[in-house]
């Protein structure tokens, strides 16, 4: 059914266009995931007023569920690989309306830290990041960069849409009507998969985007996806250019996911502004990121990327400094939000560009999921981390600082990763 109707509809608009429906269809995914993982920094205040749980309690919740969504990435990657894209998107879909779409019956704190931490971890984790890749790798030989970073901006999109919204119908409606919205958005999407998406290009009788009609896909893998997975970590563990990648992606969760989209509202209320203002101040980051993280996918086509990354990761580090250091007046926000939205997750791009380079497009989605891997583990850890020092100090003072001086330390990580082709052991650039 979807090979027939992606054929018909490549009639109508064009061949050579279809592949940026998929990438639509995979952008208004990105895009929902966005919304599902950043849904803890607007239910933090109300939940704790509705049921009386700490703010610890619902760190924990929201670093497992960070966690969860990096750890499945590589193991996400590799189902893919052996089961196919679409089957995996739309059993990840699914799980999440499931699992977001019972916390309307929660009691206990455990009730939360399984379905939100636990399943909607795992179901968001098959869209992610990785997914974004897989797509572009399959789809697209021109443009790569470009179609990336607009897949990779769709996070930011999904603050920019989903936060001030969920702010306002909390203030207005309570948390319930906010969980209901994510898991009708998740499921909503579910038709559009399955009869937009086929598996490969040539299933429609179609091309990736700038590909040569006479090469044909890679059969799909016929390993054990656990064990694709753990053999990708083995194999890459060897390069220290992995450990480089792994580390700046752990410092780019800890600065962004975990600390500023987790609590920046809390910290905005500490602050004495309301909870919407703080989250008008997200979308405006949404904003600018949509802006800055597709210009860096055109950016990464042409300069070097690890270039890319010390600019990107010094601007950031510094930008959570001054917002530690201000007096959070309107324009002093506005400063922040400019110059710290511009590279929210503009270091994407980049670190696929690196990661496919050293490692081949075959290895590349595994070790990318590893790497993406890193960046939730840093965002898991900025979340409970945050949360520990607000209820023991009071303060998110210092979760800041320290956020601020990491992401410094990345800029000159980036650095140390080698520009080198493929290495000799991994696939070199393949169409797939």
């Amino acid at each position: 059914m979807a090979n027939r109707l992606a054929r018909k509809l490549a009639q109508i608009i064009g061949e050579g266009r279809y592949p940026f429906v998929v990438a639509g269809v995979v952008f208004v995914s990105l895009l929902m995931a966005a919304g599902l993982r950043a849904a803890p920094g607007v239910l933090m205040i109300p939940l704790i007023s509705a049921f009386g749980w700490s703010v610890r309690t619902l760190s924990l919740s929201a670093a497992l569920g960070i966690f969860l969504y990096g750890m499945v990435g590589p193991f996400a990657a590799a189902l893919m690989q052996r089961f196919g894209i679409r089957t995996v998107l739309l059993a990840s879909l699914l799980l999440m309306s499931l699992s977001v779409g019972v916390c309307t019956w929660m009691t206990q704190p455990w009730h939360l830290i399984l379905a939100w931490g636990v399943l909607s971890g795992l179901g968001s984790g098959g869209v992610s990041t990785v997914l974004g890749m897989a797509i572009v790798n399959r789809w697209f030989v021109r443009r790569r960069g470009l179609v990336m970073g607009l897949l990779t901006a769709s996070g930011a999109t999904g603050t920019l849409i989903f936060m001030p919204g969920f702010a306002a119908l909390v203030q207005a409606r309570g948390w319930q009507p906010v969980v209901w919205v994510i898991a009708g958005s998740a499921a909503a999407l579910v038709p559009l998969v399955a009869f937009l998406i086929p598996e490969h290009p040539s299933d429609a009788g179609l091309t990736a985007f700038g590909a040569d009609p006479r090469q044909h896909p890679a059969p799909p893998s016929r390993e054990d996806p656990f064990r694709a997975a753990m053999r990708g970590l083995g194999d890459a563990a060897r390069h220290r250019d992995f450990w480089f990648l792994f580390g700046t992606f752990f410092i780019c969760g800890f600065t962004t996911n975990g600390l500023v989209g987790t609590h920046l509202i809390s910290f905005c209320s500490d602050r004495g502004l309301p909870e919407i203002q703080g989250a008008e101040l997200l979308a405006v980051m949404g904003i600018f990121d949509l802006v800055g993280t597709t210009l860096s996918g055109w950016l990464t086509d042409r300069f070097d990327a690890r270039r890319l990354l010390f600019i990107y990761y010094g601007v950031r580090g510094l930008s959570l400094v001054y917002l530690a250091h201000c007096n959070f007046s309107k324009t002093e926000l506005a400063v922040f939000s400019v110059f710290y939205g511009l590279d929210w997750v503009a270091t994407v791009p980049p670190t696929v560009r690196l990661a496919t380079d050293v490692f081949g497009e075959k290895a590349a989605p595994i070790v990318f999921g590893w790497v993406v891997a890193g960046h939730q583990m840093g965002a898991a850890s900025a979340a409970y981390l945050a949360g520990f020092l607000r209820s023991v100090q009071g303060s998110y003072l210092q979760s800041f600082m320290i956020s601020g001086l990491v992401g410094v330390a990345a800029a000159f990580m980036s650095l140390a990763i080698a520009r080198v082709k493929p290495r000799q052991g991994w696939p070199r650039a393949q169409t797939t």
